[in-house]
């Protein structure tokens, strides 16, 4: 914790030399935020209230601007004023007991809306599984390749809109952002209803698949807007457990949708019901969940900075919506961007597989179509389950940092899974590795914390998010062409393959691991001989890559 006292002279907040080249508008922010201050202790009482909202929410050139409707969505950067809160609060001790009811108020909005638009994300992605299940293919008549280019196209028209999509998280609101794309979910999943033919289908998944490719990246990095670095593991578990919870409830409405004795094919009831749903509840994500603390309806001033403040050991910066292209070209160079990408690569060739023939591979063992929508109840009660053990063991070895080792053995679990599937021949014992693929889930969870963890600065971090989804977008391309027409039911080729994708995933984990520990050892080493001194200023004013911050260790 940094004990260095901060004094009331407006200088003291500024970056020590040599830093000020990176926020070159800092001194006219100053001045701004001093301009808007001096107004405030000459107004009125009811310009005064007025005019702190400003200093709270908008920093920068603009805070001595009158605000238009526009720029008061766009522009919601923290003010000089806040910052400097921010900071004073830095250099004191917090009183845990203030922070712990902080941190409650947080938990109980942001969680569960995160948990509950994963559940809608998963539902929505494999809403095409179920429907395949309903006369879907018969219906639209699907031939050949037809379901495999319908499972693909979705994940094309989510690589499409993913650099620009996650370049816009660079300056539009983070929940309102995403609380429009949620909407637009559930309008084109009730659009797939309408379908005729293949080209129908074709068309609204590719728009389907466009407006779902900021998802995760939106949730990560609201995640590591709200949570600190040791927190944000847990955090990604709890939302992310609606992966599992997704696929129970996908069960559970599939099966009562089979018995729907409607004028309309129970597939369109899918499509129709869960999109209807999902839109709705788009709407009320948009009213209850803020854009950031500083901006918070049920957080006063005090508990807005102490959000903040108590993030201070992270060294992580003051998250500011802007591109910056120093950050851009640092990406372009960091090994890691590219392991992130073979991540989410690797790990979704099976996960693009079995979320679009996992149904079919299941009904090859020899179940009924409204049995196989009932398997999937206890699959994704398990992957819930493998979830948040995986974050309680992480939560419990946080100290040993050996995150990159628990993923590996994990995944090992996905590669037995997969080959129980392919070497056996019993119905028992290809389900129970069936079961077991479903590991998967707790290992992305982690994964996705070493992103929002690892990372640092605000155009670095949006990218590496992207980095990894796009992988996750190749992969679930790839991944249903293993599939092949000919083998069905047992599909063994796409079995072995995704068998083989888990392996080289493990490869990957480990050379992530490596470009953690080794950054970290050589910073410790530096500390230890005294090159380096600790600026508390500059963590808080400037944007700082995990490569700029000498500050900064990685999880590993």
């Amino acid at each position: 914790m940094a004990t260095r006292h901060h004094q009331e002279d407006a200088a003291d907040f500024l970056p020590a030399d040599p830093m000020p080249a990176i926020n070159t508008n800092f001194d006219k922010d100053l001045e701004a935020g001093k301009a808007t201050t001096e107004h405030v202790e000459n107004a009125s009482i009811a310009e005064k209230q007025g005019a702190e909202r400003d200093i709270h929410y908008d920093g920068g050139d603009d805070a001595a601007k009158p605000r238009t409707g526009l720029r008061k969505l766009l522009r919601r950067n923290p003010s000089m004023e806040f910052m400097r809160e921010v900071a004073e609060a830095n250099a004191t001790e917090l009183d845990p007991y203030e922070v712990k009811r902080v941190e409650r108020k947080i938990y109980w909005l942001i969680v569960p809306a995160l948990f509950i638009d994963y559940i809608f994300y998963y539902v929505d992605k494999t809403t095409l599984s179920y429907a395949a299940l309903f006369d879907f293919k018969k219906d639209l008549d699907l031939k050949g390749n037809d379901y495999n280019n319908l499972s693909s196209i979705f994940y094309i028209g989510w690589l499409v809109w993913a650099i620009p999509g996650n370049l816009l998280l660079a300056k539009f609101p983070l929940a309102k952002y995403l609380s429009i794309n949620i909407f637009l979910w559930g309008v084109f999943l009730m659009v797939q209803a309408s379908s005729k033919d293949n080209g129908d289908m074709v068309a609204f998944r590719f728009i389907s698949g466009m407006f779902e490719a900021v998802a995760d990246p939106c949730f990560v990095a609201i995640t590591g807007m709200w949570f600190t670095r040791r927190q944000q593991p847990t955090v990604i578990g709890y939302w992310y457990a609606g992966n599992g919870v997704g696929i129970a409830l996908g069960g559970l409405i599939g099966y009562g949708i089979g018995h729907i004795g409607g004028s309309l094919a129970s597939w369109r009831y899918e499509f129709l019901i869960i999109g209807a749903v999902c839109s709705l509840w788009a709407i009320v994500m948009g009213i209850l969940i803020p854009d950031a603390p500083h901006t918070a309806k049920w957080l006063n001033r005090r508990e807005a900075v102490v959000t903040m403040s108590r993030k201070r050991h992270d060294h992580h910066t003051v998250e500011k919506r802007q591109l910056k292209w120093d950050q851009v070209i640092e990406t372009v160079k960091d090994i890691k961007i590219y392991l992130y990408f073979l991540l989410g690569f690797f790990a979704n060739v099976p996960n693009g597989a079995t979320s679009n023939f996992g149904t079919l591979v299941i009904k090859g063992f020899g179940f009924s179509t409204l049995n196989v929508t009932l398997l999937q109840i206890p699959y994704g009660t398990f992957i819930a389950l493998m979830i948040l053990m995986a974050i309680f063991v992480n939560h419990k070895t946080h100290h040993l940092n050996i995150r990159t080792l628990l993923m590996a053995g994990v995944t090992c679990l996905t590669v037995i899974g997969f080959a129980l599937m392919a070497f056996t021949k019993g119905t028992a014992p290809r389900l129970i590795g069936y079961y077991l693929t479903g590991s998967s889930n707790a290992v992305f969870v982690l994964a996705l914390s070493l992103v929002s963890g690892n990372v640092g600065g605000t155009t670095k971090k949006v990218l590496a998010s992207a980095a990894i989804f796009l992988g996750v977008a190749v992969g679930n391309i790839v991944g249903p062409y293993s599939f092949l027409t000919s083998e069905a039911p047992v599909y063994r080729t796409g079995i072995i393959v995704c068998m083989a994708s888990r392996a080289a995933e493990i490869l990957v984990i480990l050379g992530l691991r490596f470009c953690f520990v080794i950054p970290n050892r050589n910073r410790d080493k530096k500390f230890n001989e005294g090159d380096e001194a600790y600026n508390p200023d500059v963590q808080v004013f400037v944007d700082l890559t995990d490569k700029q911050n000498l500050h900064f260790r990685y999880v590993a």
